[in-house]
């Protein structure tokens, strides 16, 4: 399964890189766009909980490692209000492009 980072810049200019254990962050998130931290919240949870019930369907058990996420996220967001703007400035690797000849 792709894992993958996304860094944020948070509205005091902090920029978190985060870990997803899947690409469905590129579903729910897109690179140099920048959302209300509520929107990002909302976002980000549930594209990672998409991401840890792909890696149960395959491995049998959730992935820790993005629940930690969603807890870092969370802990971080706490700290400004639901208006307040956070950029996802990077998202790695990219979707692969589709090339039609």
């Amino acid at each position: 399964m792709p894992e993958m980072t996304f860094s944020v810049r948070w509205p005091d200019g902090r920029v978190e890189h985060c870990y997803s254990p899947s690409l469905v962050m590129h579903d729910h998130l897109a690179a140099d766009t920048t959302y209300t931290v509520e929107d990002f919240l909302r976002r980000s949870t549930m594209a990672l909980g998409v991401a840890s019930a792909r890696v149960k369907e395959k491995l049998g058990f959730a992935c820790t490692s993005a629940a930690a996420t969603t807890d870092t996220i969370t802990r971080s967001a706490a700290h400004y209000r639901a208006d307040d703007l956070v950029e996802v400035v990077r998202m790695w690797p990219p979707l692969p492009t589709s090339e039609t000849s």
